[in-house]
């Protein structure tokens, strides 16, 4: 690689979902831009793998062919107690399921045919200033240089990255892919003591069931997972039911842990950041992956401006928070106020039985929960 090809407009940390929607925007857009992942393409990850229909659209302009990929569409939400009350809803808008595995490879692909430069298994080790307002990337393939850094790292900041706030609370992600008997159109979520798990069709005639819980359980348990489900998720009889009649695709789940729920920056450090390196979202936020798209939305419209020269820094960095706010404020109260409720037996119990009377209640909750299409 030579000098004058490791020299970018932008470059982007962390090749995930928002990370590579984002690079391919610019890329479209005429920008070179470098993508450094730390993993391997295709991998799996902690995540729900349920995408509100508002980001269809956004996907299929990128160059996915959605429509091409036989994915399952979700138009039907349960939400069931530790007790095993359960409360049935209609999703007005509704999503799609797909697994990350297949999904951010697909987008990795996309970008890579798009001239974006796609550095898998390739850990970034420091960012700095530079001459000339370039900025230094440092990483496990050497030195690059670029005029924009973005920050699309994920739920945990790089050791360069100053840590943000802790919400206090500290929880703990699991993962599975199963084969089950559950309506390809339909996702659940089941609460237990201090978590839920949600379980939804994906691609690949599989399910994907994944849950929070908080970090507590797991130790009182002797930091043993299964014991822990045994114990603890299975007294929900809807988890019991998939927990001993599933078959489970992957012999060991992924799980990621130590995380916590709080708002961190749009910018810091010199860098744009978006996706849960903003700001960890809660998955009851509604669907923290629609919620990383539509950031690489608003902020590749910012980058456009700023790399053309139509716009300063400081502006394009104070429009980005605006909008980020504007766009995703109300949703992740509102994914605070329901986390809340859920995982608590006597609370989780009775504000379900309410909602179950009061189905246009239930439907604007959700409502809040989702964005319009972009």
């Amino acid at each position: 690689m030579s000098e004058n090809s490791r020299q970018f407009d932008c470059a982007i940390v962390g090749g995930g979902l928002a990370g590579l929607c984002l690079a391919i925007q610019l890329a479209d857009a005429g920008f070179a831009v470098v993508v450094f992942e730390k993993n391997q393409y295709p991998f799996h990850k902690v995540c729900g793998e349920y995408i509100s229909m508002e980001s269809w659209s956004f996907l299929n302009k990128l160059g996915l062919p959605l429509q091409e990929m036989n994915l399952p569409e979700i138009k039907q939400l349960g939400i069931s107690s530790q007790k095993g009350f359960m409360l049935n809803q209609k999703l007005d808008m509704g999503g799609f399921g797909i697994s990350r595995f297949t999904l951010d490879h697909r987008l990795s692909e996309l970008a890579v045919g798009k001239g974006v430069t796609v550095l898998d298994g390739c850990r970034v080790n420091n960012v700095h200033p530079a001459a000339n307002g370039l900025k230094a990337i440092q990483s496990a393939k050497g030195d690059f240089l670029a005029k924009v850094v973005c920050g699309s790292f994920g739920k945990y900041n790089p050791a360069f990255v100053e840590a943000g706030g802790k919400s206090g609370l500290n929880y703990i992600g699991v993962k599975y892919h199963i084969k089950t008997d559950l309506a390809a159109d339909r996702i659940e979520l089941h609460n237990f003591n201090k978590g839920y798990c949600g379980i939804s069709r994906v691609d690949n005639d599989q399910y994907c069931l994944c849950y929070l819980t908080e970090s507590s359980n797991l130790l009182a348990h002797g930091k043993n997972i299964k014991a822990m489900e045994e114990a603890v998720l299975c007294e929900n009889p809807y988890l019991k039911k998939y927990f001993t009649q599933s078959e489970f695709v992957y012999d060991q789940p992924q799980v990621i842990s130590n995380i916590s729920f709080s708002k961190k920056s749009t910018y810091s450090g010199g860098m744009f950041l978006l996706g849960d390196a903003a700001g960890s979202i809660t998955p009851l936020c509604g669907n923290g992956m629609s919620m990383g798209m539509r950031a690489s939305y608003l902020l590749a419209g910012e980058l456009v401006l700023l790399l053309t020269g139509n716009k300063d820094l400081d502006q394009a960095v104070a429009n980005y928070d605006r909008l980020w706010n504007l766009h995703f404020s109300t949703r992740i109260k509102t994914g605070y106020y329901l986390q809340y409720l859920f995982g608590k037996n006597r609370t989780t119990d009775l504000s379900l039985k309410v909602l179950d009377k009061l189905p246009c209640l239930t439907s604007r909750m959700i409502s809040l929960t989702h964005g319009d299409s972009f």
